[in-house]
């Protein structure tokens, strides 16, 4: 199979999976469906890609392993987080905001606009296929040591959060405990790190160095236009959260 065929072959998939989230979300009201299926959707794209042209190259294959742990990990935790629950206030204001133009908008402005950001930010997926620096190097064990660092930031910090959620003596206050002390995001900060790990891994196949529009992409992304702003957004005008932006880093883990 050409790569342009593999290519055309999973952004398909892609398109047919978004599509069949976005019917399933009108059926049960829930847009916040999506970030549920977020990141599903990288490992449709990874492991269907290897399928439709095998190398056998091992850090394609890591590379894969590691976009997958995050994925089920992120998914596991957005399931037990909404499960429950009313719709995420994001979608439910843009429901609100959108009045007639709802369906859509939320069709294309909200699913087919994630599944372009999902295939960017894959992009690696899509150069991958065979090494030209085939043993372990020093560049390689950095990568692994920065994908595990974030995976805890991001892991230990949404468990922490859920935690002190789910305590009903919490409800209206600010979380600023544990690794929330450090950084207001903590989570967003450990999912770049394992972006820009997969990134340095990227760099040992030919034109790996393009890969960077994929962490830059995701960073973007949560720093300036639907992760933190968004979030703090939310916030804006209470004094405890004023109080927790004077002290607290924003993203990266301020521990002095």
């Amino acid at each position: 199979m050409t790569l342009f065929n593999a290519i055309l072959i999973v952004i398909s998939s892609v398109f047919v999976y978004m599509t069949t989230l976005f019917l399933i979300a009108v059926l049960i009201k829930r847009n916040d469906l999506v970030d549920n299926a977020w990141g599903m959707g990288f490992v449709l794209i990874y492991w269907l890609f290897m399928a439709l042209m095998p190398s056998g190259d091992w850090r394609r294959l890591l590379i894969t392993l590691l976009i997958t742990i995050w994925a089920l990990r992120l998914s596991i935790y957005l399931y037990v987080r909404y499960k429950g629950k009313k719709e995420d206030f994001r979608y439910a204001q843009w429901r609100k905001d959108w009045g007639k133009s709802w369906l859509w908008r939320s069709y294309l402005q909200v699913f087919l606009l994630q599944g372009f950001f999902m295939l960017s930010i894959a992009y690696p997926a899509f150069m991958i296929r065979r090494s030209t620096v085939y043993s372990f190097t020093i560049l390689d064990f950095v990568a692994i040591l920065l994908w595990l660092t974030g995976f805890f930031f991001e892991a230990v910090s949404d468990a922490q959060m859920m935690v002190f959620k789910q305590n009903p003596a919490n409800k209206g206050k600010v979380m600023n405990q544990g690794l929330w002390r450090y950084s207001r995001h903590p989570n967003y900060f450990g999912e770049t790190l394992m972006w820009w790990s997969i990134f340095l891994l990227c760099l040992a196949f030919p034109y790996g160095f393009l890969s960077i529009f994929s962490p830059l992409i995701i960073t973007t992304l949560l720093l300036r236009v639907s992760g933190i702003p968004m979030l703090e957004k939310k916030y804006k005008g209470n004094p405890e959260y004023m109080e927790y932006i004077h002290n607290t880093s924003s993203f990266i883990p301020k521990f002095w």
